[in-house]
């Protein structure tokens, strides 16, 4: 692959609130699953287990899980970031924005950006949902190589003309998905991935985010190589 192509894949890449309901073969997943194992993890330790439903399981979390979250109350394996501020907080208005924007919900309406919250807890219809877990004596070097792994998860399914969406917001029910999926307490819930093929025509699905420009992010030190 040239470095074009590389970039045209991490472009069309996006996180897809809006899913069809056609199913997505075993032999794509299959497929994904293979692409994704290919990333790169601390002393190829390969921390990352993935629990996928499909089809009608699927159908079964999604209505569970939504019910659950209305009421429960949050308690994520890994604690939440304890504050966004700055350019962080910025960034992540920004995105926020622009979805409320793109599905019609007026600015300061809390009751509407709350419920399309919510949605993540519906899986964004998606037709399949994967949940990524890691042994909890590897710590915080587990979760990185596991961050590896959804990169790779979500550019293989971009590249078969899926679409998916990560989802941390899942993980605040990480007793609830625990006892669903009937894992054991030593492994930490990350995150969920659902995916499948995207509907273009949600409004949720209408809009990009941008990305930070360079000098924001890198410092270069010693000299800049000109070839």
């Amino acid at each position: 692959m040239q470095y074009d192509d590389f970039t045209a894949l991490l472009g069309a890449r996006h996180s897809c609130r809006g899913f069809r309901s056609d199913p997505v073969s075993a032999i794509k997943i299959e497929q994904i699953l293979t692409a994704a194992q290919k990333v790169p993890s601390w002393c190829n330790a390969q921390p990352w287990q993935v629990d996928i439903t499909v089809g009608a399981e699927t159908d079964r979390l999604r209505t569970a899980l939504y019910d659950h979250a209305m009421t429960a109350a949050q308690t994520p394996d890994v604690p939440w970031p304890s504050a966004y501020t700055g350019k962080h907080q910025s960034r992540r208005k920004s995105c926020g924005l622009q979805l409320y924007k793109a599905v019609g919900v007026a600015r300061g309406d809390r009751a509407a950006s709350a419920q399309q919250l919510m949605e993540n807890f519906r899986l964004f219809g998606a037709p399949c949902f994967a949940l990524l877990t890691a042994p909890a004596e590897l710590g915080p070097n587990a979760y990185l190589d596991c961050g590896g792994f959804i990169t790779g998860f979500t550019l293989a399914a971009t590249s078969l003309g899926l679409a998916s969406i990560p989802q941390a917001a899942v993980a605040a029910y990480a007793p609830f998905l625990r006892e669903w999926f009937r894992l054991p307490d030593d492994r930490i819930i990350l995150s969920g991935i659902s995916f499948g093929y995207p509907d273009k025509t949600h409004p949720a699905n209408g809009f990009r985010t941008s990305r930070a420009p360079m000098d924001e992010w890198m410092r270069l030190h010693g000299q800049e190589d000109e070839t």
